[in-house]
Formats: C-alpha cells, structure tokens, sequence
C-alpha cells in the first residue's frame, strides 16, 4: 500500500508510484468468475476496495489498469489462446460493472497457454533435480511447435507429455497447471499531493499506523440466482493439501536387540524435521552380560534430487543432528557406564552432534529404505567397572571425546499422508 512517507516527501519532483496486483483463478476450461473458488471473492473485495478509494480520493490518480489472463496447456493452443481471451474480458466486465468511473482505463490482454508461468513454477519447485532439469530444458530450447518442410513434427507439449512416461505432465496436472489458469489485474496508481517544501502533509497521530488506511470492502453488485448459487458451490479441485510424513525403524538397531522407531515431517521445500527414540534393557547376570541403552535423537535435513516417481522423502539428502544417549554395557569381564550414576538427567547423558549424507531409496508405493551416515563429535563422561561378587568396582572415570562416525542406519521408512506415496512403475499411482 501507499505510505504516508511516500506521500509526504518528493524527490527531484517524481510522483510516488505505488501497485497493487490480485490474482484471480479459474476452474478448468472456464472462464466465468468463480467467488467460492480458490479465496476468489476476498480477492476480489480488496479489488474492488482500492479501486473505491482511487475514485474518491483526489489526491490519487490511477495510471495503469491492466488484466492478462492465461490457461494451462491442457487441450489446443488456439482453444487456450481464446479460453484466455474470455478470461480477461470476463474480469474486465466484472470491474466496469462494479467501478463504471474507472472503466475507460482498463486494457485487457490474454497469454493464451501460460508458458512463462509455468518455467516459474518448476523452477521453484521440489520437482526431483534430473527431472526438473529435463523440464526446464524443454520450455526453454523447444519450440511451441516444430515446424519441418511445412509440416509440425514435434512440439514443447508433445515432449512434456511424453517425458518418464508421461509422470512430469502428471506432477504438473496437479502441482502448476491450477495456478495458470488466472487473471492476473495489476493496479497503478499515482500520488498528486504537491511537491515537498509547499505543503506539509499534517503528521499522523502516534496510535496511527504508517500506510494509509484502506476501506471497507464494497458490498458486490448482487449476482443473479444462477452466479449465487454457484458461488456456495465447493470447487472439487479445493482439495485438502498434501501432507507428507514418515515413521522409521533403524534396523541396524533393531538387529543389535535396540527397539527403535522416529517420526519425520516435510516442512516444504526439500526441508523435513525428525526425531526418534531407541531402549533396550537386557541382562544375565550370571554370565555378567549387561546390555541397556536409551536416548533420542532430533535432525533437520534438506532433500535434493529425488528419484522419479519417489515422494518428497525420498532422494539423497544432507542434514545436522543432534543425539542424547546413556548406556551401560556389561560384556563379561568389564563394564562401561555412560554418565554418572546417581546424578540428574543431564549428567547420565552423553551427546553427540554431527552432519549427515543418506539415501531414501523407493522399494514399494509407501516404503523406503534409507541409507545415512553421519560424522561428527561424542563426547560426555563414561565410568569403567568391574562385576565382583555382585557388587559393581569402579575402575576409572574418563572424558570421552570423539570425532568421527557417530551416526549409522539403514531404516525400513513407511510413508504417511496425502499423497505422500511413491509412483508404481509405469507411472501408475
């Protein structure tokens, strides 16, 4: 919004510019305004509220109002050329009716299929690296048609279909394709207060805030039975976001006789958030065979380069973790105690903190299997003892402090969540 600041002080006599911009979607092969689809009809209120104000407000000036609209590339360039056509010039009747002063400044333009929006979209996705790459290359090198001898003999959309198998059009479908079919209508307008030095614009009050205040929302010009009643419609593609997680079994563990089991969440983009619990509690006291662990342990990775077809999970991936554990192991003749005996939580515990590389490699639509090694420090107290005559003889007190591998699974991963799932070979889901 425009600031006070901007509207109060000049440079060299230029105007302060400022733009406000609202991007509004379509359903699938549409172009009639949906209120109800995709956060559409507050959108459109706050439209429709700066434009309220640009027509009352003298001391603002509207210097540029234009809509371009898109489509996705699903069906014909010439049907998505017009389809974009009636997009703008849907929004564009829907402001002239509701703002009639503002009308003889609108210009309405059309994209036809939303390339340019589309690169932008993959670019910044998690798409798997190998994948994306080959995305990018084909929107960037390939021609929207390949013309030979006067003949079409390829196209950019016949590449995308037919890349893996047709997965990457697929991801797309459900990922990119919804968010270009859009108007998007940008607003620029301009301040007319005099230049600085002749006349101060009145300081605002301390409990005033520093842009200027926008007003209510204009109530919308009432819409016939047909528009009301779809409006309350529920766009069957507002659909419950993706949710991905993942519970996890070390089975390195599990042989050693640790149970096991950890958690982790995708925060978005590559990022997820883990943690995990190990216990195990084993003993022959007659042969002086003492076995007892426990701790957890939290991490924060990045995923890159994902397989094709994998889930979110899945893929090489780096992160930082950070253990506590206390063990006390008893192997016949001698035993080791992590911590001290007696003292608080803290003191029995040991600490390990590291950086780590792995794998999630796909086996089955729901399962990976994770390969991770991690490097770095150990450190904390350990006591060395002796079994005699059912009594424990403290031997020695020692510092540990270890660089090196202190990190290592092979975890059996089940995926949880909507859509978080692996594709089955072929590309089926």
């Amino acid at each position: 919004m425009l600031s006070l600041t901007n509207l109060a002080v000049w440079a060299d006599g230029i105007m302060p510019v400022d733009t406000f911009t609202v991007e509004v979607y379509y359903r699938q092969g549409s172009a009639r305004i949906d209120s109800a689809y995709q956060d559409n009809r507050n959108k459109l209120d706050s439209l429709l509220g700066v434009l309220h104000k640009l027509s009352s407000d003298s001391t603002l000036r509207l210097d540029r109002f234009s809509i371009m609209s898109g489509a996705s590339p699903e069906g014909s360039t010439s049907l998505n050329r017009n389809l974009s056509k009636r997009r703008s010039q849907s929004i564009g009747n829907y402001l002239r009716r509701r703002i009639p002063s503002q009308a003889s400044i609108i210009t309405e333009t059309h994209a036809g299929i939303d390339w340019d929006n589309l690169r932008t979209k993959v670019a910044l996705s998690d798409m798997p690296c190998k994948e994306k790459e080959e995305v990018l290359s084909i929107l960037d090198n390939t021609p929207e048609w390949v013309i030979k001898n006067g003949i079409v003999v390829d196209s950019r959309k016949k590449q995308l279909m037919d890349l893996h198998r047709g997965n990457s059009w697929r991801y797309m479908e459900k990922h990119f394709f919804p968010l270009l079919r859009r108007s998007l209508v940008e607003v620029q307008y301009v301040s007319l207060l005099p230049a600085a030095g002749t006349e101060q614009v009145p300081e605002p009050d301390a409990e005033q805030t520093d842009t200027v205040e926008m007003p209510q929302p204009l109530t919308p010009v009432p819409a016939s039975k047909t528009e009301a009643e779809d409006s309350r419609m529920v766009s069957e593609s507002q659909q419950q976001p993706p949710f991905y997680m993942a519970v996890k079994t070390n089975l390195l563990y599990d042989v050693l006789l640790v149970p096991n089991a950890g958690v982790e969440f995708y925060l978005g983009k590559g990022f997820s958030a883990s943690g995990s619990w190990m216990y195990a509690w084993w003993k022959k006291n007659r042969r002086h065979r003492y076995w007892r662990i426990y701790g957890g342990e939290l991490a924060i990775r990045k995923y890159f380069c994902r397989p094709e077809g994998g889930s979110p999970l899945s893929g090489h991936h780096l992160g930082v973790y950070g253990q506590i554990l206390t063990y006390d192991f008893e192997t016949g003749g001698r035993g080791y105690m992590g911590g001290k005996p007696g003292g608080t939580l803290w003191e029995k515990m040991n600490y390990t903190a590291g950086l780590e590389y792995g794998y999630s490699l796909p086996i089955a639509r729901r399962l990976n299997i994770d390969f991770v090694i991690g490097l770095g420090y150990w450190g904390g107290t350990y006591y060395e003892y002796l079994p005699m005559d059912n009594h424990y003889v403290w031997q020695a007190t020692k510092q540990r402090h270890w660089f090196g591998p202190t990190k290592a699974e092979i975890s059996l991963v089940w995926l949880l969540g909507r859509g978080n799932h692996n594709l089955k070979k072929g590309g089926k889901k």
